[in-house]
């Protein structure tokens, strides 16, 4: 059971986020101030810092794919790397979007900005080095890299073209069902390799 503690923290950090957000959509990401965020979110700037270490931090959780590292390092005994990543990113295509509206103004909001776009770049590197190093241990630090890469681009395509389809106003429901089927060719490919589109 969450205590009052827990709470009230995450009900401060998400009114930070939100206030965050609206100002972004507002008036741009580069515009907005970390004092002028903690003045709307009726917080200190020490608390703010506290929760989010740095504005970009504000956007960027939720939208820069997963800690592929973690999830593969903590697999199953006998389960291979792609199989562990398929199963988690089938329960995330399967799952509903807690707030689309909020997602929707997130991925405009990163669009938009030339550092959000850049340090969004930057974060996913770092995670697609992360999960090369895991990798690395068990199949060489050659073979790590590769594969890490080929993984990481796929993921961030599927992004890619999933925020795309719900910008452009195709249904929740119905982006989901089309990132499943996706996100199941993605696999495919990554793990028979270009041979896999002579069955389609």
């Amino acid at each position: 059971m969450v205590g009052l503690r827990e709470l009230k923290k995450e009900r401060t950090g998400r009114r930070i986020a939100e206030q965050a957000l609206r100002l972004f959509a507002e008036r741009g990401f580069e515009d907005v101030t970390m004092g002028e965020i903690a003045l709307a979110a009726e917080v200190a700037r020490a608390t703010l810092f506290a929760y989010f270490p740095t504005k970009e931090s504000l956007v960027l959780g939720g939208v820069a794919g997963d800690d592929l590292a973690t999830i593969v390092a903590g697999r199953p005994d006998g389960q291979n790397a792609l199989d562990t990543l398929r199963a988690h990113h089938r329960t995330l295509a399967a799952g509903p979007v807690a707030d689309l509206p909020a997602l929707l103004t997130r991925v405009r909001v990163i669009q938009a900005s030339p550092a959000l776009r850049a340090a969004a770049d930057s974060l996913r590197y770092r995670q697609r080095q992360a999960l090369a190093d895991v990798l690395a241990e068990e199949h060489g630090e050659t073979a790590g890299a590769l594969m890490a890469a080929q993984i990481a681009a796929s993921l961030a395509v599927l992004q890619e073209r999933h925020f795309a389809r719900l910008v452009a106003g195709t249904p929740a429901d119905q982006a989901g069902q089309t990132l499943a089927e996706d996100l199941e060719l993605a696999f495919d490919l990554l793990e028979h390799g270009l041979d896999r589109t002579a069955e389609h």
